[in-house]
């Protein structure tokens, strides 16, 4: 036996069932005390210019007696847009500055650090500083067809100008026979005789298709056809539109699939985007669109629009007989959109243009002057390129028979009119992201004047918040870039950004991969690293958010240039959770070396004002065993009144986390957990045995585990390998609500639903870059910056986000066999095993379903596992760890900050085994020594078993009116008939006595039994903790006298009965206002109060 086994067993049987102190091999005793970012944070919102310094005071020092290290500080909107409020402190205001001076002051003086967003509002990177010709810009154009007769002296139509502002890029001539059809059809689509609706089918008030069971629409050309494509303009936020099958005929009778529609994987921002979905081209004089909601897939955040009631909704269709390529709009990096490559079958060689057949069109200002042909132009020294325009040296005009019809494509760009739309006084263009000169205008104007102010040295972090900007896909040196980054010119190929195929549909995909490639590098290095760079020479660290699935880059890439990177979860709020995001974050800080990995946790779409701190626990240690280790609370609303409760939120958005809230004084409880658990889980490196590739495709993101089930399905099981195919079948497309009044597929993938999915592995995604140019082998083990390590790396073959590449590029392919040779464990096809032991990887856990869990190692001291039941009732089981020759064992309860010795330790082949009990939704470290020093750990050991019920009469006061009540247990207040105590929410007091017989040396637990919702525990006037989660117990040992001892039970529910009395006009105090509008469902009211029964264990 093992001498830690022996130590345990001593300690078991040596020491009375007291506080005892053991040596258990180097364990660091870690307490919820500030250091090194292991606080939790908060968002501070000050909403609509409503700002006071009461306010301000009370908000920073809230924060500080619970426990939090500081805030993040993001003005939103503005007072004009809600003058109600009676705000003066609009941005950039001096009245605003005095409020961020008297802020920063007070931070100061409570030891709190700030953080300040990178612009005005959360989203994204703009203000009024920013010029159209420095903002976002994207390829605008305009088509005219003419002869070549007329050609010469044509003034061209400007196209999109946002703001007057638009530039050149170059104007191209195609012959229209190339394109193989009559100079009527290029801007055209084809003309509809006659439509014919069936089924389900009708056509609303604004013209739009629209059913919710089986339906059709029927489109008579008049005369037979040749369709290529159909363009379809979905009403709103559609996906149905977007699978329809597509039937043809020549008769109206007789019909053969042409092809059946699958949306592209897309994010919340394609909204106002049609889609082009090339087809194999069909003759046919009827098309017909067949609909049906079977066979939906349930929505996730790559198909945000699938989330819904699946109801087709259509703004309209243009089917073409002009070339396209398929999804072009997202290819070319208008919105971010992964989409099938077009085939050579939808697209043959002949349907697309020949460069040669190019001509490169010169112009002066709006006027053409000569014509040269694209092939020349590429190489020819009548041209030169100056920034983004095209200025003729020594034109040359280029002759073609008069009468030839030609297509005159001008292509330039403009801003995409995106704007930092939370923002105040502070609103304005959003930055072009490719532009360091714009960039630093930004910081300059809104960064740089915080770090101007007195007292700024409590800023310790810029933030970059939620990407709600869209996409861009040029900037003024894009052609260069490209050039020096893609090694050939994109000019001569620039017509396919506008869905024009040239040379041939793989030629087309892969010049727009490039496109998307070279998007990506520029807003990486362009934006992310000067801004990383811009912080840190200002001694800042940088933190920031998701760039998916909005901005068309690589999920992960952009973490690299993040001191601190950031994801997001929600709490109860499926349609907006953010499970990629998180992922994202996680990853992307492993395979960058990113200590610390935060979250903006608990925004709820709908708050209704019943969220308690026991509520929010299970869903923080999910992220906790994710990989996340520092949370935001979102979010903090800044309240300026000090007679109004609970005040302001952000429109009903988010948890209310804020000074006013009921249970704000014991959410300490919560962030003393948090801080505890942070410090754990900050301190080594993350242990991850399997990295899988996220493919060459761009975009790209992190995996959720539900993408892995094809690709290991041996690690899942046959049970989830099953489920998962039911939940993607969708039969009956069933719908849940939630919150109260969103209606959704209840098949969005939840993370709730995939606990420890590989069954005892974690894994992390890792991208291109990474691999290519982090990645190095010790060992057999993939080695990441900062020491993070991998076992084993999946390669999937083609998938949702990487539907075509199923063949790896050159350099790819030469990493995998470096990394075979090495010693690495490759793994390219479907894994059936039910483990990696095979390839010498034994799991690293064995724990009961519903029980998730993380492992970090401090190298050479010490092994971390944390364990969480997430479950609603208390579990007991054997958990194996794949640990053995450890010098020492501790279990760390950090709701209690409290250490325990194992039980029933046993090492055996090579692993570590032992029993763990967990109340409901509880959570344990589980910490072995492997270093030589030992430290002693104070040891909490077991009760004896012994019970004393605190019985009797109750007295009970509450803190915001006069009534008094004595009580029995149980005791639920809203059953009382005075409306002053039956609507009630905040604290009461219930108090009592009990006697004790003697000072014991022995531990004395009470136990509040059921409260509604949370409990602080006084005895004898010593404040012995807060009773916020299972098993709602605080340990009163100190305060215990012998004799009578006084108990005193501060009890406090949530805002939501009192809400709701004041709702129908029967509030229980005065003074109850917020701007929160949303409320429970139905008019029941939450059992409140100590339901008992209160009990001493010992």
């Amino acid at each position: 036996m093992k001498r830690l086994h022996l130590i345990i067993l001593a300690a078991l049987f040596a020491f009375p069932p007291s506080l005892a102190a053991q040596s258990f091999g180097h364990i660091t005793p870690l307490s919820p005390r500030r250091g090194a970012g292991g606080e939790a944070f908060t968002f501070w919102y000050w909403m609509y210019g409503a700002v006071s310094k009461a306010g301000i005071k009370a908000d920073l020092q809230g924060m500080k007696d619970i426990g939090l290290g500081g805030c993040y500080l993001m003005p939103i909107r503005g007072t004009s847009d809600r003058p109600e409020y009676g705000g003066t402190a609009n941005q950039l205001s001096p009245a605003f500055w005095d409020m961020v001076d008297y802020a920063f002051q007070q931070a100061d003086s409570l030891g709190l650090d700030m953080g300040i967003h990178i612009c005005d509002g959360f989203a994204l990177a703009g203000g009024p500083w920013i010029t159209p010709e420095e903002s976002m810009q994207k390829v605008v154009w305009t088509d005219t067809v003419v002869s070549a007769a007329a050609l010469k002296g044509l003034r061209l139509a400007c196209p999109e100008a946002y703001q007057g502002y638009y530039e050149d890029i170059a104007c191209y001539a195609i012959p229209l026979k190339k394109q193989g059809v009559g100079s009527g059809a290029v801007a055209d689509a084809i003309p509809i005789a006659k439509e014919t609706l069936s089924g389900d089918m009708t056509r609303d008030d604004k013209g739009a298709y629209r059913a919710t069971t089986p339906g059709s629409i029927l489109f008579d050309f008049g005369r037979v056809q040749l369709v290529r494509n159909l363009e379809i303009i979905p009403s709103g936020n559609n996906i149905q539109c977007q699978r329809m099958k597509v039937m043809a005929s020549n008769d109206g009778v007789n019909f053969y699939l042409v092809k059946q529609l699958q949306p592209a994987r897309q994010g919340w921002q394609t909204v106002g985007y049609s889609f082009t979905e090339a087809v194999k081209p069909a003759l046919a004089r009827y098309i017909r669109l067949d609909w049906t909601p079977e066979g939906t897939e349930p929505g996730a955040e790559d198909l945000d629009a699938a989330k819904w009631r699946p109801v087709m909704k259509m703004a309209g269709v243009r089917f073409g007989a002009v070339p396209k390529i398929g999804q072009w709009r997202g290819k070319a990096g208008f919105t971010w959109l992964v989409g099938p490559e077009t085939t050579a079958e939808e697209l043959p060689p002949t349907d697309c243009v020949s460069p040669e057949d190019i001509y490169r069109v010169i112009l002066n200002g709006d006027k053409v002057t000569s014509l040269i042909p694209n092939i020349a132009a590429r190489i020819s020294h009548n041209v030169s390129l100056h920034g983004n325009k095209i200025t003729p040296l020594t034109p040359t005009t280029h002759h073609l028979p008069p009468n030839t019809p030609l297509l005159i494509r001008r292509i330039g760009h403009t801003s995409t009119g995106q704007m930092n739309a939370t923002a105040g006084d502070g609103k304005g263009l959003e930055v072009d992201k490719f532009s360091q000169a714009a960039l630093q205008k930004l910081f300059d104007n809104w960064y740089g004047k915080f770090l101007a102010r007195p007292h700024s040295s409590v800023v310790k972090y810029l933030h970059v918040d939620s990407w709600e900007c869209g996409a861009q896909n040029w900037g003024a040196h894009f052609a260069e870039e490209f050039k020096v980054r893609r090694g050939y010119d994109l000019l001569p190929w620039l017509p396919v950004m506008t869905g024009m195929p040239v040379a041939s549909a793989q030629r087309s995909e892969q010049v727009l991969r490039d496109v998307r490639l070279t998007v990506n590098d520029l807003v990486n290095e362009k934006f992310f690293k000067t801004l990383e760079q811009l912080a840190h020479s200002h001694g800042k660290l940088v933190s920031h958010e998701s760039i998916a699935p909005t901005f068309v880059a690589d999920g992960l890439e952009h973490y690299k240039y993040s001191d601190l990177p950031m994801g997001e979860f929600w709490l109860r709020s499926p349609t907006h959770d953010k499970p990629n995001d998180m992922l994202d974050a996680i990853s992307g800080a492993h395979i960058y070396g990113k200590r610390i990995v935060q979250a903006e946790g608990f925004t709820e779409i709908r708050g209704v004002w019943d969220e308690t701190p026991a509520l929010l626990k299970p869903l923080l240690d999910r992220h906790f065993a994710l990989g996340m280790n520092r949370l935001f609370f979102h979010v903090d609303a800044h309240n300026p009144w000090m007679n109004r409760q609970p005040g302001m939120t952000l429109d009903g958005i988010g948890l209310f986390f804020q000074r006013d809230n009921t249970w704000y004084r014991e959410a300490k409880g919560l962030v003393d957990y948090a801080n505890c658990c942070q410090r754990q889980l900050q301190r080594g490196v993350p242990v991850v045995d399997v990295a899988v590739f996220t493919g060459e495709e761009m975009p790209s993101r992190a995996f959720t585990p539900d993408r892995l089930v094809p690709v290991l399905p041996g690690l899942f099981g046959r049970e989830r390998v099953e489920s998962e195919a039911g939940r993607l079948a969708n039969v009956g497309q069933p719908m849940e609500e939630s919150p109260v009044g969103v209606h959704h597929s209840a098949g969005i993938v939840d993370l709730k639903d995939w606990i420890n999915p590989l069954r005892g592995y974690q894994y992390d995604s890792m991208n291109k870059d990474a691999l290519l140019h982090s990645a190095r082998v010790e060992n057999g083990r993939i080695v990441m910056p900062g020491g993070n390590s991998y076992r084993a790396l999946v390669v999937p073959g083609p998938t949702k986000m990487n539907p075509s590449l199923d063949t790896l590029s050159a350099e790819v392919q030469d990493k995998l066999e470096a990394l075979r040779k090495a010693g690495v464990a490759v793994i390219e096809e479907a894994w059936q095993g039910a483990d990696l032991a095979p390839l010498g990887i034994e799991r690293d856990v064995e724990l009961p379903v519903g029980v998730a869990y993380a492992h970090r190692s401090v190298l050479g001291e010490e092994d971390i596992y944390f364990l969480s039941n997430q479950r609603a009732e208390p579990v007991s089981f054997t958990a194996g760890m794949r640990v053995s020759g450890s010098t020492g064992c501790v279990l760390y309860d950090a709701v209690a900050d409290s250490y325990s010795p194992p039980v029933g330790l046993v090492e055996k082949d090579g692993r570590t085994e032992m029993q763990i009990s967990l109340p409901a939704q509880g959570s344990v470290f589980v910490i072995f020594s492997r270093g030589d020093t030992e430290r002693d750990v104070p040891l909490t050991l077991p009760l004896t078993g012994r019970v004393k019920t605190i019985a009797g009469t109750w007295n009970l006061e509450f803190e915001k009116n006069e009534a008094k009540i004595r009580t029995e247990l149980p005791d639920d207040w809203t059953q009382y008939g005075d409306d002053a105590v039956k609507y009630y929410s905040g604290r009461a007091f219930y108090t009592n006595s009990f006697r004790w017989p003697n000072k014991s040396a022995g531990r004395v637990m009470l136990s509040v039994g059921e409260v509604r919702d949370i409990a602080r525990v006084y005895v004898n006037g010593t404040d012995c903790g807060i009773a916020w989660t299972a098993p709602y117990e605080v340990d009163i040992t100190r305060a215990l006298k012998r004799g009578k001892n006084i108990v005193r039970i501060e009890v406090v529910n949530t805002w939501a009965n009192a809400l709701r009395g004041a709702d129908c006009g029967k509030p229980p105090f005065e003074g109850i206002w917020t701007n929160a509008k949303y409320r429970m469902k139905g008019d029941r009211l939450l059992p409140a109060g100590l339901m008992g029964p209160v009990e001493l264990r010992y």
